[in-house]
């Protein structure tokens, strides 16, 4: 792999291309419309049934840490993201840990995107003339050279396939809700219960069930903290990434919920309970089968076939991000700037480190499984989301003029929040995270020679 040089004064440098709405897709496509959906078994055997609860107080934390992002990205309209705003207001050192956390979260999520598709296709053309030898090879090796190669064309190609993606889920969604919604009208008479069981249950209701439940379904919501690693290719960053980060939230959120909701009601429905159905066929699918209560066959290959379909958005929109954060990091000199800090002269992308992740992708799919690679998400995410949480209260509120409380109470709970669901992981997420970041101090204290030089070179260059 050849290696491109890294950025000088005169080197191509990003371009400023993106709208909001460019924003709003890529977030949209990188945490998935039907974010709940793949992990929907998951979520309700972790939280006992309380899948929109669960979701609900998620989409709270997740909310304030969005507003610590966006306002965090008015200051500093860097590709480095969480780590810079927290090297800048804390100490560059934190800075790095923030950042090296992050590294593994956004490396994961192309990997198990990668996984996932790669057996996800393997079962649909199982059986078939389409099915292709060595599946287990071939699969694993053509999703992660599809999510490279279409990176490499640039940040622009990304956006136009954003927009169909979410047209193609937006239709299998809303079909989802029709079916969904005539099911439930032609059922018996149901209680009042019936209907606010998905939120409540007496029968399995406990704080530490939900919170744990909570700490799962953050998985949701993964990946909307992306939006702020474009924020040198956007116009009008210090508005646009704000309302972006926001509103993706939101949006995840609410459609989230709703999704779920329809699905604990057919699974009552049918089943007599709301978590536990399916299990023959793994909890990865076992949104698509309870669909298929209301819409039939049809309705459950549609699912699966849009869950592929946004798995590969996903991983596309992921591997973009982990490409730019690497960048952020290789320019500022917290990894080797030669190459992740190198800018491609035509795409005008770090196109060095779009090989690296796709690479890692590829390799990591026949190492680890599904399950592990998910579950250490949110140990980096989680960390980072605090740092940043603490960035914003420091430098709106400790070290501010304008000492409200709408610059103390949202990043204070937002740190509140993620932490509780942070130390609520299981505790192979948290020793697979810890040797993680062992490994990544060590390296830090190597580099600076015991930390007694400084660690990372925060400043931006001038725009061109």
């Amino acid at each position: 792999m050849e290696t491109i040089p890294a950025v000088s004064v005169s080197a191509p440098r990003l371009r400023r291309t993106l709208t909001l709405w460019d924003l709003i897709l890529y977030g949209i496509i990188v945490i998935q419309p039907t974010a709940p959906m793949p992990a929907y078994g998951v979520f309700s055997n972790a939280g006992q049934g309380h899948v929109v609860t669960s979701i609900l107080i998620a989409m709270v934390a997740m909310v304030f840490t969005a507003m610590s992002y966006g306002r965090m990205a008015r200051v500093y309209p860097s590709a480095g993201s969480a780590y810079t705003y927290v090297g800048r207001e804390l100490h560059p050192s934190l800075g790095y840990v923030t950042g090296w956390s992050m590294t593994m979260d956004y490396i994961l999520n192309p990997l198990i995107c990668t996984i996932w598709c790669a057996k996800a296709m393997a079962d649909l053309l199982a059986g078939t003339r389409y099915q292709i030898p060595y599946p287990g090879l071939m699969w694993p090796l053509i999703f992660a050279a599809l999510f490279t190669a279409l990176n490499l064309r640039g940040v622009q190609t990304s956006a136009r396939i954003n927009k169909t993606l979410c047209a193609i889920m937006g239709a299998v969604i809303l079909a989802f809700f029709w079916y969904t919604v005539r099911y439930i009208f032609h059922l018996p008479q149901y209680p009042e219960a019936y209907f606010l069981r998905p939120f409540y249950n007496p029968q399995t209701f406990t704080i530490s069930r939900v919170f744990h439940g909570t700490s799962v379904a953050v998985l949701t919501y993964i990946g909307f903290d992306g939006i702020s690693t474009l924020s040198e290719e956007v116009d009008n960053p210090r508005r646009n990434i704000f309302l972006a980060t926001v509103l993706v939230c939101v949006i995840t959120g609410f459609l989230a919920a709703a999704e779920v909701y329809g699905a604990q009601l057919l699974s009552y429905a049918h089943f007599g309970r709301d978590f536990g159905v399916f299990s023959e066929f793994g909890e990865e699918n076992v949104f698509s089968h309870v669909a298929g209560i209301a819409g039939g066959l049809l309705m459950t290959k549609a699912i699966s076939i849009t869950l592929l379909i946004a798995t590969v958005g996903s991983g596309m929109g992921s591997q973009l991000g982990a490409a730019r954060l690497l960048y952020g990091m290789g320019r500022s000199g917290a990894i080797p700037k030669k190459f992740f800090g190198a800018i491609h002269p035509r795409t005008h992308i770090p196109a060095n480190n779009v090989m690296f992740v796709g690479g890692i992708a590829l390799l990591g799919a026949f190492l680890i499984s599904y399950d592990d690679g998910a579950n250490l998400l949110n140990f980096g995410a989680l960390i980072a989301f605090m740092g940043v949480n603490l960035a914003a209260l420091t430098h709106y509120y400790i070290r501010g003029a304008d000492r409200t409380a709408g610059q103390l109470i949202p990043p204070v709970l937002g740190f509140i929040i993620c932490f509780l669901l942070w130390i609520s992981l299981s505790p192979k997420a948290k020793i697979l995270g810890a040797v993680w970041m062992v490994v990544g101090i060590a390296y830090g204290a190597w580099k600076t020679r015991g930390f007694q030089s400084d660690l990372v070179n925060f400043d931006v260059p001038p725009e061109e």
